[in-house]
């Protein structure tokens, strides 16, 4: 049985106001641990970048396969999600982000749901924060979805939104139908797994990275991986931040021009018997420039019970996970924030 956290355990901060305010120093709450600041808990590397796959190639799927054995990541072209959206949607939404903080604050969202306005993922007391805020909503199952509680400016914003996710909700659908074929299971196995298109669950967190006086002391996001299934980011291509971790290594990612990077959340790890890795990741913030990214969340239902498929555990590969509910998995990781992959290997 779950429970509800209703509150947040000390007062909200906005990070775009400390950032706007001019301060040169930021409070402590938001700086990190010298092992988890940046290019201190491993080397940073750039000599190479996560695959980059155009969907429309022959090849798509072997390449896609290679990258979620080896990477957990990979940025997709050609994917059918229409770049002109791409980039209205993410413009309106940063446009919210330059509103009044008193507009922003109608929307001012709780731990019940984390729905809305929000500057703080966890709610363990006296947890560190990370250098951002957010704005999130629910897309699907419909039962869930409320567009009332979706911005009514800038005005465009509600109906961007809703056809944005519609998008990429369409291209999970394809993702899945590859993966489930490359790891031997039938086409809709993992989409089945997931509740199917009536009950998945799937929603949008619209980052903003603010401005940072220093930020070789703290992080937009810590270091994790995704507890859910599949992610889709839109990153912004003008400002890079997001890292994903390779052994011993931080690989800054590059973002092309529309395409989306694509990583794979633990419940995928735990279906495919980890033949397939959820992969840590973080986000850097800079003393220049804001970032806006749009990360989608395809995810299983709530009360689904997730387990390695049963192809899959083999003599050589045997059973790695003991089953859980998606909504038992991550209440744990919604008390404490952002952490690691401990999460996982406590399964």
């Amino acid at each position: 049985m779950t429970t509800t956290v209703q509150a947040w355990p000390e007062p909200v901060v906005r990070v775009q106001h400390l950032s706007d305010s001019g301060i040169r120093v930021i409070p402590d709450r938001y700086v990190k641990k010298p092992a988890d600041r940046p290019g201190a808990a491993a080397s940073e590397g750039s000599a190479c970048d996560i695959p980059v796959i155009d969907m429309s190639s022959g090849d798509a799927a072997a390449l896609i396969d290679e990258a979620c054995r080896e990477w957990g990541f990979f940025q997709v072209a050609s994917h059918g999600v229409c770049p002109d959206l791409m980039a209205r949607c993410r413009e309106a939404w940063r446009e919210f982000f330059q509103l009044p903080l008193a507009e922003k604050q109608r929307y001012a969202n709780s731990p019940a749901t984390y729905e809305g306005y929000g500057s703080r993922l966890g709610v363990e007391k006296g947890i560190s924060l990370d250098w951002s805020d957010y704005f999130f909503l629910h897309f699907l199952p419909i039962g869930l979805r409320d567009e009332n509680k979706w911005p009514t400016l800038p005005v465009s914003c509600r109906e961007l939104a809703a056809e944005y996710s519609r998008e990429v909700v369409e291209l999970c659908g394809k993702l899945m139908k590859i993966l489930a074929r490359n790891l031997g299971l039938r086409e809709d196995y993992l989409l089945e797994a997931f509740g199917g298109e009536e009950e998945l669950g799937a929603c949008m967190r619209v980052n903003y990275y603010p401005k940072c006086p220093q930020p070789d002391r703290t992080l937009g996001l810590s270091s994790h991986s995704d507890p859910g299934g599949m992610t889709v980011l839109y990153s912004d291509e003008n400002v890079s931040g997001l890292q994903v971790r390779r052994g011993d290594t931080w690989i800054t990612v590059m973002p092309q021009p529309n395409t989306f990077i694509v990583n794979l959340g633990d419940q995928l790890q735990i279906l495919s018997n980890a033949n397939y890795k959820s992969v840590e990741h973080r986000v850097l913030v800079n003393s220049a420039k804001e970032r806006v990214s749009l990360a989608f969340f395809y995810n299983p239902k709530g009360d689904k019970v997730i387990k390695p498929a049963e192809e899959l555990v083999l003599p050589g590969q045997p059973l790695r996970y003991s089953p859980t509910t998606y909504n038992d998995y991550r209440l744990y990781i919604r008390m404490k924030g952002p952490c690691g992959k401990s999460q996982l290997e406590s399964l």
